[in-house]
Parts: C-alpha cells; sequence; structure tokens
C-alpha cells in the first residue's frame, strides 16, 4: 500500500516568518501536533512539532548557553529563545511522496521519533498533503491470525518447514524465533516476511542446521 492511498489532502502549513503565537494557535485550531514550515514556492524547509514549541516551558529559566553545553542543548536553547518558525524549527524537513509504501513512510517516523511527514509532489517538490501516524496505524491493524496465515505462506514459497519456526506478532512488529535448515535462507525468509502488508519491522532470532555461507577453504 502507498501512501497516497491512506494520506489527508489537508495542509497545515506556516511561512518561516510565522510568530510563535501564531503557530501555537494553527495547532490548536486544526488540532495537529506539527507543523510543516514552507518557502515562497511552497517547497517544505523545516516541520515545527509541539515539542519544539514547549521547549520555551521547560528551558531553564532562559539561562545563557555554555561553552560546556553539547551540540543538542544548544539547539534546545536556541529554539526555546526562537520567536519565529523559522528559529523554532527542525530542518531539513524529512518529505515523502504518495508512491512512498506505508512500511518505510512508518519506519521514517518511528527512525526520526516524528508524528507526520509532508508529503511532496516527486517533480515539483511543492506540498500536496501530509500523512500522520494514525492514517499509517489503519494499515497495521491486522488480526495477528491473518498475517501468521502470510508468514506461513511466504515460508512454503521459500521451502521452509513453518512448524519449525515461532512468529511473534506484536503492534506490527513480527519476531521469528526458531531453526531452519541453511544460513542464506535467512535473509530471504526476513525479507519476504518484511514485505507483507501491515508488518512494521521484523525481529530476527532465527538459528540455522547447516552454514552455506561459510567461505571454502582452498586446496593445498
Amino acid at each position: 500500500m502507498k501512501v497516497g492511498e491512506v494520506m489527508g489532502d489537508t495542509v497545515v502549513a506556516v511561512r518561516p516568518e510565522t510568530s510563535f503565537t501564531e503557530m501555537v494557535d494553527a495547532m490548536r485550531r486544526f488540532k495537529v501536533g506539527a507543523l510543516t514550515v514552507i518557502d515562497a514556492d511552497d517547497h517544505p524547509i523545516g516541520v515545527v512539532s509541539d515539542d519544539d514549541l514547549l521547549l520555551r516551558e521547560t528551558d531553564s529559566g532562559g539561562r545563557s548557553i555554555s561553552v560546556f553545553d553539547s551540540y543538542k542543548r544548544r539547539q534546545e536553547h536556541r529554539k526555546a529563545a526562537g520567536g519565529t518558525a523559522r528559529e523554532v524549527m527542525t530542518t531539513p524537513a524529512i518529505t515523502i511522496t504518495k508512491d512512498t509504501a506505508v512500511q518505510d513512510a512508518a519506519r521514517l517516523m518511528h527512525q526520526h521519533r516524528i508524528k507526520q511527514l509532508p508529503v511532496i509532489d516527486a517533480s515539483t517538490g511543492h506540498i500536496t498533503g501530509t500523512v500522520c501516524q494514525s492514517d499509517l496505524l489503519k494499515v497495521f491493524i491486522r488480526p495477528a491470525e491473518e498475517i501468521e496465515r502470510e508468514v506461513i505462506k511466504v515460508c512454503n514459497q521459500l521451502y521452509i518447514n513453518p512448524e519449525k519456526l515461532i512468529v511473534g506478532i506484536e503492534a506490527g512488529v513480527v519476531t521469528l524465533t526458531g531453526q531452519i535448515g541453511f544460513r542464506s535462507q535467512i535473509a530471504r525468509l526476513v525479507a519476504a516476511v518484511r514485505g507483507i502488508e501491515g508488518i512494521l519491522d521484523v525481529e530476527n532470532a532465527l538459528t540455522y542446521r547447516s552454514d552455506d555461507l561459510a567461505p571454502i577453504p582452498p586446496f593445498l
């Protein structure tokens, strides 16, 4: 499934000069957790999340920046003191297109700990919509029994005995444990299971009986 099938076509975006209070008002009015910052050509250049805005409240009393502060701490302090979207936003903006696979979009959100992604036109770079965690969750809400049946089907296609495997499924993550015949089968199985619709990621805990990938020592 592609992002274009689940994304929203409403864009809540602001310009770099948008003030702090205007950003707060926009988040409240449209009930979103992030705002995309776009330039004069409607290209995303950054994102302002509710966490970015809350830094103003959590920053320690507006103390000055110390040379002993970490880079991350200095960035947070700078954001807390910012008054416009340009000063508060996180850059660069992580973007996707309508043709991005839902699984890939979900992995990006998980990897970068963000709640939504701007969707851009692949040819122009213009923002065309947004996709949120709630949009993606529609795809990952599948019965565990249904996913397990598809995993078994994949095993049969790869000539792997599914009775030797234990398949754990939780929150869209599949855990594979057990023993299969050959080491080379593991990578193929994990890749095939990861491609099943409704699966966010695969945790591999498989073992093997024979290592068919071990180098053959040269004859003397």
